[in-house]
């Protein structure tokens, strides 16, 4: 595909810099949508271009003026890991739904969701024991905030990472429609999604991404 633009909702984030980083290397175009007005300088020196706006705070309407013309919807937002349950909420799924809203009204195609591992455990309020009431918490978000984006008439594509590491790319993951524990780099994480992205591969579906033995280019052209 030829030069595009793409919005990516928690801009200042490791995986969503190492993203943007990778898009602009490949001639694209990118907006980073920060909460914080001080993480502008390093969006500018990724090459993106910042927009201040709070998904808690904004209208669909003020996040579908920054979307027009767009091609991709990236969420990559999340509230953290010390952040409270309400916040996990509004955050990691009141975030991506106003995003939906705003990219539908944009008439954007594409939406991209980061999600995780492990969050069909907790479906229908199930509490695996012995796992932290915070990651409950967090998981439950998620996976409202996929349910959410599966009733849209988006190409939409879902991404469940493993256990998310700070380890350089290695290049090589499993990446799968079926779920398997393990970790992967943020980094890699960050390249399969540039290549989703740049190819539109995987409309609609749900993939599990760890560590693994494909190359990233082979193990999304094999998605097709």
């Amino acid at each position: 595909m030829g030069e595009m633009r793409i919005v990516i909702a928690g801009g200042h984030g490791n995986i969503a810099r190492t993203l943007t980083q990778e898009l602009v290397r490949k001639g694209h175009a990118v907006t980073g949508l920060i909460r914080n007005e001080a993480h502008g300088a390093d969006l500018m020196v990724d090459g993106a271009t910042p927009v201040v706006v709070d998904l808690e705070q904004a209208s669909a309407d003020e996040v579908a003026r920054v979307l027009t013309g767009a091609d991709v919807a990236v969420f990559a937002a999340g509230a953290g890991a010390n952040s409270g349950d309400a916040r996990k909420m509004t955050v990691d799924f009141g975030g991506s739904v106003l995003l939906a809203d705003a990219a539908e009204a944009a008439g954007v195609p594409r939406f991209v969701q980061i999600s995780s591992i492990g969050a069909d455990l907790v479906r229908d309020g199930a509490v695996p024991a012995g796992m932290d009431e915070g990651f409950v918490a967090y998981l439950t978000a998620k996976l409202a905030a996929e349910d959410d984006l599966k009733r849209r008439p988006l190409d939409w594509t879902i991404v469940r990472p493993g256990s998310l590491t700070d380890d350089p790319a290695t290049g090589s993951v499993r990446l799968d429609t079926t779920e398997e524990r393990g970790s992967i780099p943020r980094a890699d994480v960050a390249a399969v999604l540039a290549e989703l992205i740049g190819t539109g591969a995987a409309a609609r579906e749900t993939l599990h991404l760890i560590s693994g033995s494909t190359p990233v280019t082979d193990a999304v052209a094999a998605l097709a």
